[in-house]
């Protein structure tokens, strides 16, 4: 499978950085896990649980196409699974989004959370149900699908340390179990 080969290096890089930044990121929540308040699971589940799962789907695409498929076809049915059940799963995300009474998302919460992970996992929904007719246009749409998950990850990984560190560290901590508008509870 000569198309596939190609995009060995690209996915062992990516592949390599998802995997570092699940553990970072595992590092970085236990150390920023002082005392969470009372709604922490909620929004959890709804801005930190995403970020991880966003590397994971990054790392087990890049686990996909580096596996040698003497077709393209199963490797395109894999992809094809993982971007609908990402597409289902982003929808469940926006709905825990909407409903958790810690944090009023902003627009680049909605962006980075829902939109931009929707629309990598349609991509890559669409690039799988490409990928027999034109393999090679399809392997783009995944390395931007992959990419744009990677990247949208980064961002919310970064944005909940920052809020960790510089909005809920430097309040008292009966501040921090009240505050349901100003900051991120994850």
């Amino acid at each position: 499978m000569s198309e596939l080969a190609k995009w060995d290096s690209f996915y062992g890089i990516l592949g390599s950085a998802a995997a570092t930044l699940i553990g970072l990121q595992f590092v970085v929540m236990t150390l920023v896990a002082e005392r969470p308040s009372i709604h922490s699971a909620e929004a959890g589940a709804a801005f930190a649980t995403p970020t991880i799962v966003h590397f994971c789907a990054v790392l087990l695409l890049s686990a996909f196409l580096r596996a040698p498929w003497d077709a393209v076809a199963f490797a395109a049915v894999l992809v094809g699974l993982m971007g609908l059940s990402g597409a289902v799963y982003t929808a469940i995300v926006t709905r825990r989004m909407w409903k958790q009474p810690a944090y009023k998302p902003v627009f680049e919460d909605w962006l980075f959370h829902a939109v931009l992970p929707l629309t990598a996992y349609v991509v890559l929904a669409a690039s799988a149900f490409a990928a027999l007719s034109w393999t090679r246009e399809s392997l783009f749409g995944v390395g931007a699908a992959a990419l744009l998950l990677l990247f949208s990850a980064i961002h919310n990984a970064w944005d909940a340390v920052a809020y960790h560190v510089l909005v809920q560290r430097s309040k008292p901590s009966t501040d921090r179990e009240h505050d349901k508008t100003s900051g991120k509870e994850i």
